[in-house]
């Protein structure tokens, strides 16, 4: 199925050597529930990179926008538990994004993510938009079962008192996220379509990646919990 919900954070990260495996515990065991749980979060996916920077990444999807923005994820941000707020102080790099769900089409959710990042101006979003309506059509290709673009919100995007991001990075970009069953079919589709000679009219992406996914939570994997 598409993408659960109309609204999406996105945060990606790296992490020191020394920290991982107590950074990757706290995810595991701490962090994804703990978000999930909130009222209006759906479900969230964890990566690794297979070829990109930063190396982590995280994607929630929620109901609506509007719940990233919302009381009950305010108070949540600003009452961070002992090992997030510790857990958190040790990001690099980090990027906190977020966005409205645009475009959805396809079913389900691949092993593989690709993660292509553009930057519109306001006098070609929405031609860039029209385009991308063509192109995120995960039907033509072997491999790819879903294709999605994300629409950041500035005012929403950025650091927090607790997230030490860099303020409002990536506010003004789009990610296209395109889910498929194996590495090589993403990278031939983000070859094809955003970084060869077909990809007018969009210029070269800000950035591209290739992840793996790690694992997802739903709010009703934690209801059977």
């Amino acid at each position: 199925m598409p993408l659960a919900g109309k609204g999406m954070l996105l945060t990606s990260m790296n992490i020191d050597v020394s920290d991982e495996a107590d950074f990757n515990r706290w995810y595991d065991r701490e962090h994804l529930e703990e978000r999930v749980a909130i009222d209006g979060f759906l479900e969230a996916r964890r990566y690794v990179a297979h070829a990109a920077n930063p190396k982590y990444l995280c994607l929630y999807s929620t109901a609506t926008l509007e719940v990233l923005d919302s009381p009950a994820y305010k108070a949540r941000l600003a009452n961070p538990t002992d090992w997030s707020r510790q857990t958190m102080a040790r990001f690099k790099d980090m990027l906190r994004v977020v966005a409205r769900i645009t475009i959805s089409k396809g079913t389900g959710r691949g092993a593989a993510l690709g993660l292509v990042r553009l930057r519109p101006r306001p006098d070609n979003a929405a031609t860039w938009r029209d385009a991308l309506q063509e192109r995120l059509t995960p039907d033509q290709r072997d491999g790819i079962v879903s294709m999605h673009l994300l629409e950041s919100e500035l005012e929403l995007s950025g650091a927090t008192a607790e997230i030490p991001a860099v303020r409002n990075e990536g506010g003004r970009d789009w990610f296209v996220l395109i889910d498929g069953t194996h590495v090589g079919a993403v990278s031939a589709v983000i070859a094809e379509r955003f970084t060869g000679p077909a990809a007018a009219p969009f210029p070269l992406p800000i950035s591209v990646g290739i992840y793996c996914l790690m694992w997802d939570l739903t709010k009703s994997d934690i209801a059977r919990g």
